[in-house]
């Protein structure tokens, strides 16, 4: 593949990743408090607020399988974006939960489709240079971070419903911005494994079991993070500047993974990461008025979000053939983010308004230690587990 044609692709796809996780940034810290604003209650937020995860259970593993049969990734990326944004329409006059639970559900169908044949095409644009992809997906970051920051902010002065409209346009720059992605060109490859004997290697279902604990213990901090800070006291802008934190640090370990991952193993690098996970959630919940153990424990996304997905990314790339990568990366979205999601929010709103925000997010940092156990016995030393590159 020529170089200026993986530049001119890479670039695209850092705007790609912009615009997408900037939709991300604008809704998931607030669309909470939009439906606390409609007097719904917490099991019913939760509810809500997890149905992105429900759908990722089955959406992605179809659209894996589509872009994988059909070998039109971009083509899907562009039609599912376009779907996502007419299916947001309806969210600004529904206010029932029923209306919002089926307009939710029909939007995460087409919204689920992009992130993981987005990270494929990435990946498969990279070809033999995987640890470039936190330099790529690394906007997507900023992309969160300048959204947050800057929803927050419009929020302290505006109604809350003026989320549903930074959404909405922010869903239309997303729209725009897939416009000229192209698929990357594989190499022909023989006597590679059949997708079923690579999914019963023990390695690759731990990492998958793994990710399943790492995404279910953030369920609390996705659904009621906002809420938790907004009943300390703290504003929407602080709430914002908050989040935003955690994606620096989620950038700064974006930049220094090919250096991490060229001197720490996989095994090695994990375990830290869901040792830190635990900690950090142990902090949000019992540490919540103390504002520098708060900015301590944003800190640490960098490791229980950045480094655990820039590693999965990478053991996937390897581990899988590049015609089976659409289909690995559904498979760990919908283990991860949709059951992981799913469980985590469904829990957390089951135990906020029963045991109190400290015991949520403590039941959090114990789903962490799961994922630490299950890494500890079950991903390989070196060679198997080294680098992600």
């Amino acid at each position: 593949m020529p170089a200026a044609f993986c530049m001119k692709q890479g670039t695209r796809l850092a705007i790609v990743y912009f615009w997408y996780f900037a939709c991300i940034g604008a809704f998931q810290p607030y669309f909470s408090l939009y439906l606390e604003s409609l007097a719904l209650s917490a099991p019913r937020i939760a509810l809500l607020m997890s149905l992105g995860q429900l759908i990722r259970l089955f959406a992605p593993l179809f659209w894996g399988w589509l872009a994988d049969h059909l070998g039109h990734r971009a083509r899907i990326i562009g039609g599912a974006s376009a779907a996502a944004l007419v299916c947001f329409l309806p969210l600004f006059w529904l206010r029932d939960f029923a209306g919002l639970f089926v307009a939710l559900v029909i939007l995460h169908f087409f919204w689920s489709a992009s992130l993981p044949l987005i990270d494929a095409l990435t990946l498969g644009h990279l070809a033999t240079h995987p640890e470039r992809y936190g330099r790529i997906r690394l906007w997507g970051s900023i992309g969160f971070i300048v959204a947050v920051l800057a929803v927050g902010a419009l929020l302290d002065a505006w109604p809350i419903e003026a989320m549903l409209w930074s959404s909405c346009a922010l869903l239309l720059g997303a729209l725009l911005s897939v416009r000229g992605l192209r698929e990357a060109r594989h190499p022909v490859q023989h006597s590679i494994l059949h997708m079923g004997q690579v999914l019963c290697q023990r390695k690759v279902v731990v990492l998958l079991a793994a990710g399943f604990f790492m995404i279910a213990a953030h369920g609390v901090l996705y659904v009621f993070y906002s809420i938790h800070l907004a009943a300390h006291g703290y504003g929407k802008t602080v709430i914002g500047l908050l989040w935003a934190l955690g994606v620096v640090a989620e950038i700064g370990v974006f930049l220094l993974m090919p250096r991490l991952t060229a001197r720490v193993s996989l095994r090695t690098s994990l375990l830290v990461c869901f040792a830190l996970a635990a900690a950090r959630f142990a902090l949000i919940g019992w540490a919540a008025e103390m504002f520098v153990l708060l900015l301590l424990a944003q800190l640490l996304h960098g490791a229980s979000f950045g480094a655990h997905h820039a590693l999965t990314m990478g053991a996937l790339h390897r581990w899988f053939a590049p015609a089976q990568q659409a289909r690995a990366q559904a498979l760990y979205g919908s283990v991860a983010y949709g059951g992981g999601g799913l469980c985590g929010a469904l829990l957390a709103g089951a135990l906020w308004d029963a045991a109190g925000p400290a015991l949520s997010f403590s039941a959090a940092a114990l789903l962490a230690l799961v994922g630490w156990m299950l890494v500890r016995h079950g991903i390989p030393l070196e060679p198997e587990g080294t680098a992600v590159r």
